[in-house]
């Protein structure tokens, strides 16, 4: 065996080796916590206005993330044109598709705020919420919109960052506009220190202050004359139309996956509980908080899943992805098994902290069950996408996602609330659980199957030759 020989399985091995996927999603995961924490900071503080606006806040977030999520999951293909550039020896073009991803989605969040800034209120009236409640969720939603606008250059630059295994330079960013965000949040919310009691508007504005901190870090960062130097990062702004479709190809499949299974998820599931009144609502809004935290160590996992599997696929050694893959599912399996354990055992513990009303409580500790119930298969879902967006199989993931939430939520969820009506909430609960349930299982059988090693994202460009790039050893 050759000494290059030698290097190169070292460096394989090591890439498939836990030490390696703790240093890269460490600090992704870190990230991930810090943006749910900033949720729930937010929740928490709500919930001391009052039910009505702890039952508001909720749906707001919602209906954001239905439009802004779809952006957020069309970046995750930055993730993986960058990281498999990467593993091809060509860093100019991990700069180039940034910035093609930051046009598209400030184009794509202007018209987003212009079209749903004035029709806020009818959406609302849609998904039957209760008049008060529904009036706060206008003026929350609202100022969402604007902050979506520069949160694009956060999410781009979260994925460039991520691709080019350099992750820590995003948790800094959002750690700083975390601290910003309960900041602005205590004084705008209360009225604390002669700033003004804006209530719920408090909130929003708190998201928007961190937010545009964490993105005065990252564009910063990017554009310094380290990043420059090895990425070219100040002069590939050019428009190139062949790079937005390939982001776009892969993307709009993703952006839809994450919009189904967060954004119309948790909008279908709002409107069904929404019949059962504000009590209802708040308990969801509880759980989701617990849910939220559980579920996003593992998202940072499998964003860095992606930009590992990426970079192993750009070098031409797919075989290295299942045993990443492996290696994750059985961390973030272990993981949420123990969060699932913790909701059963302590919801009515959970719930009390975060509500002092006894409908709500009541409806949570309930509901709370559910989630415990669907932790596991929640860690298989997110693990295995995380390899088929690194993948580029993003199309398949979108089919069975938009099933899941439309007829397994949607339709079934309906049925409890006519046919079963004294389920209350917990009706569409147990729907939503067996949609969780029900894609990981699908993402399960479709990583066994293979045939997401088929897929060839750079086959009619040529291909450059590669240049080994060492492993993060930081």
């Amino acid at each position: 065996m050759t000494k290059n020989t030698a290097l190169h399985a070292n460096n394989d091995l090591y890439e498939t080796s836990l030490g390696y996927m703790f240093k890269l999603s460490a600090p992704m995961v870190v990230t991930t916590i810090s943006m749910t924490l900033m949720q729930f900071v937010d929740r928490f503080m709500v919930s001391k206005l009052g039910t009505d606006a702890l039952a508001a806040i909720w749906p707001a977030s919602l209906v954001a993330f239905l439009f802004g999520g779809f952006a957020m999951g069309a970046f995750t293909s930055l993730n993986t044109f960058v990281s498999q550039s990467l593993g091809r020896g060509n860093n100019t073009e991990c700069s180039k598709y940034f910035w093609q991803s930051v046009y598209m989605g400030l184009f794509y969040c202007i018209m987003v705020l212009i079209i749903i800034w004035p029709i806020a209120p009818l959406i609302f009236r849609i998904m039957m919420q209760p008049e008060g409640v529904a009036e706060l969720e206008v003026i929350y939603l609202r100022i969402l919109l604007y902050a979506h606008i520069i949160a694009v250059l956060n999410w781009s630059s979260n994925h460039f960052f991520m691709g080019i295994h350099r992750p820590i330079i995003t948790m800094i960013a959002a750690l700083s506009g975390q601290l910003i965000n309960i900041i602005v949040n205590y004084l705008l919310i209360f009225g604390n220190f002669g700033f003004p009691k804006l209530g719920i508007a408090g909130a929003g504005w708190g998201t928007f202050a961190g937010i545009s901190v964490a993105a005065c870090i990252n564009i910063s960062v990017y554009l310094s004359s380290r990043m420059n130097s090895a990425f070219q990062t100040k002069k590939t702004l050019k428009i190139d139309t062949r790079k937005m479709r390939d982001l776009l190809r892969i993307g709009l499949p993703s952006g839809f996956v994450l919009t189904l299974n967060v954004g119309l998820w948790g909008v279908i599931l709002s409107a069904l509980i929404g019949k059962f009144g504000k009590e209802a609502l708040a308990a969801t809004s509880a759980v989701l908080s617990y849910t939220n935290l559980s579920i996003m160590p593992v998202v940072g996992i499998s964003i860095s899943l992606t930009a590992a599997v990426g970079r192993i696929i750009g070098k031409g050694r797919k075989d290295l992805a299942i045993k990443q893959t492996n290696l994750c599912l059985k961390v973030a399996l272990i993981y949420m098994g123990s969060m699932g354990a913790c909701f059963f055992l302590f919801r009515n513990s959970l719930m009390s902290f975060l509500s002092k009303d006894n409908q709500v409580i009541n409806s949570g500790v309930d509901i709370l069950i559910c989630a415990a119930f669907y932790q596991v298969f929640h860690a298989a879902r997110t693990i295995y996408g995380g390899t088929l967006r690194g993948a580029g199989d993003t199309p398949w993931m979108a089919v069975v996602s938009a099933f899941a939430s439309v007829f397994i939520l949607g339709v079934g969820g309906y049925l409890a609330t006519k046919l079963l009506p004294s389920l209350g909430a917990l009706g569409p609960w147990i729907a939503a659980t067996l949609s969780v349930v029900a894609i990981g299982i699908a993402f399960h059988w479709r990583f066994k199957s293979n045939k997401w090693q088929e897929i060839d994202l750079f086959r009619h460009k040529p291909f450059d030759i590669p240049v080994e790039t060492e492993p993060m050893r930081e």
